[in-house]
């Protein structure tokens, strides 16, 4: 089960009264860093109370929390391993406790393991697919109980699932094209509560998983027609948008941010 970082959220902030997102509660997997940190900031700034989720990054997870609170947000951070079917059910029902809503899931724990089909480590390989696609499962399945009517499902996902364009990416590639397909899925089965359900796929972003000075870097920028990395905040703005009242007639869909990969 999730585990708190700070415990309940009693005599926190009662939040922001505008934004297009106020008054909602938004949970982000992997929220501490990167992307995810970037759409609970966001998702802040739009007015929702936002919870995070973290794997090993406590001290990351909880500047997070300090910045998300001081934008005048309820926030909290849960220790839970996206691996862990069980942990990521008991998440979401903790998150619900402690907010009292779920309005908002973004499934954005990930992780990345590389190998050619001949070499790849099976173990690596295995807890790939059981956190990239196992436990973005676990995490539509849990938040299909309790989200709220309107509520917004967005996962994401990476463009390499639409053209693997390095090789070494087969097993990468074939978990973020699987959850798309049950995102599609999944948007059909909760339509009838107009709860959407999409996948943001990103390209080349600039974090401490892709560093844009890293060794591989000048090969992924060639490929982009704008020549460059993107930043985290670039897909949070995306992330957003789908989460947002805007939004309200896109689901089953992918949205592309990937500065021209594939054009």
């Amino acid at each position: 089960m999730g585990k708190a970082l700070d415990g309940k959220l009693d005599g926190r902030s009662d939040g922001k009264v505008d934004g297009k997102l106020a008054g909602k509660v938004a949970l982000v997997t992997g929220g501490s860093r990167g992307i995810g940190a970037a759409a609970a900031r966001a998702l802040a700034d739009a007015g929702a109370h936002v919870a995070i989720a973290y794997a090993a990054s406590a001290d990351k997870a909880a500047d997070v929390v300090r910045d998300l609170e001081a934008k005048g947000v309820r926030a909290n951070a849960y220790k839970a391993d996206q691996a862990d079917p069980s942990q990521v059910a008991g998440l979401v029902d903790q998150v619900v406790a402690d907010f009292g809503r779920l309005d908002v899931l973004v499934n954005n724990a990930g992780v990345i393991a590389t190998g050619t089909v001949g070499d790849i480590d099976p173990a690596a390989a295995d807890h790939m697919y059981a956190v990239n696609v196992q436990g973005v499962v676990a995490g539509i399945r849990s938040a299909a109980k309790v989200i709220a009517p309107g509520g917004r499902i967005i996962t994401v996902g990476s463009n390499l699932s639409s053209r693997t364009s390095f090789p070494g990416m087969a097993d990468y590639a074939a978990t973020k094209s699987a959850i798309i397909g049950y995102s599609q899925g999944a948007a059909r089965d909760l339509a009838p509560r107009e709860v959407t359900v999409n996948v943001v796929q990103s390209g080349s972003v600039h974090t401490d998983m892709n560093d844009e000075n890293g060794p591989m870097a000048g090969g992924q920028r060639a490929l982009n027609a704008l020549d460059r990395f993107g930043r985290p905040a670039e897909i949070a703005a995306g992330i957003v948008f789908l989460a947002s009242p805007d939004a309200s007639f896109v689901t089953g869909s992918v949205l592309t941010i990937d500065g021209g990969m594939l054009a």
